[in-house]
């Protein structure tokens, strides 16, 4: 009996090893919690991120040990990449803190945006329009999205995606210059006027390269939490949309 315990501690060792090094190394589930990335990624979304698109840091480890200053592997990302990064949390660097928030998900420090600034760049909203070193950003109404305007944005590299903006709302109709700073990216939610983003993250909003986590791939999963819990399965054919399952991310 005692025998057959310690293989299966062993295995379950083993096992739980080789899951750390895969998320560690390579792929990384995530949830998406909020509306911020609307349309195209809805709550209830699980993707799958590829740690090894940009490299590695100390962000790529659980609890993101401070261990290594830099990143390993490094590789420069893309303007129109839908990327995971750590937040400029000002107890970031106290282990304890960060083994509080993975476990209990309350400090939210994990955060997914759309790369929109590279370092060097000048960003600023104008009149509703987004501007990429004075040069505005091409944007195409295509229809509505609960009761937003739905439109089609070109970056200057050609990269498109949706977006949404509220059209009655005066918020974000002229902005401050933002100029990023080197090693620094500005990021940007899909759902323009309901995101938390650089425009309003501490420290100030420009995110650090070694801030990175990796690339947003693939959903494999969607369920819809409004029609009915995960847990409840019996409630699956109203709640999961297995339309999304697979889709690659933009």
């Amino acid at each position: 009996m005692r025998k057959k315990i310690i293989e299966n501690c062993k295995t379950l060792f083993y096992a739980l090893i080789i899951a750390l090094f895969i998320r560690s190394f390579f792929f990384q589930p995530f949830y998406i919690p909020s509306s911020s990335m609307e349309p195209n990624l809805l709550i209830g979304d699980r993707l799958f991120v590829s740690k090894y698109s940009y490299g590695y840091s100390r962000h790529s480890l659980p609890f993101s040990p401070k261990i290594y200053s830099k990143r390993i592997f490094e590789k420069t990302p893309k303007r129109g990449d839908t990327i995971v990064f750590k937040t400029n949390y000002k107890n970031d660097d106290i282990f304890l803190i960060r083994i509080l928030c993975n476990l209990f998900k309350s400090c939210k420090t994990d955060y997914i945006k759309r790369l929109i600034g590279l370092p060097g760049d000048k960003i600023q909203f104008i009149n509703g329009n987004l501007f990429i070193n004075n040069f505005e950003v091409s944007k195409t109404k295509i229809g509505e999205f609960q009761n937003f305007g739905l439109y089609v944005e070109k970056l200057p590299n050609s990269v498109s995606y949706k977006a949404i903006y509220d059209e009655k709302s005066d918020r974000w109709k002229d902005s401050d210059i933002y100029n990023i700073p080197e090693d620094h990216y500005f990021f940007l939610g899909d759902n323009r006027d309901n995101s938390k983003d650089s425009r309003y993250l501490p420290g100030p909003g420009y995110i650090h390269k070694n801030n990175l986590v990796g690339k947003a791939q693939l959903i494999f999963f969607s369920n819809d939490k409004k029609k009915g819990s995960l847990f409840k399965f019996w409630r699956w054919n109203h709640s999961v949309r297995t339309e999304r399952f697979f889709e690659k991310i933009k």
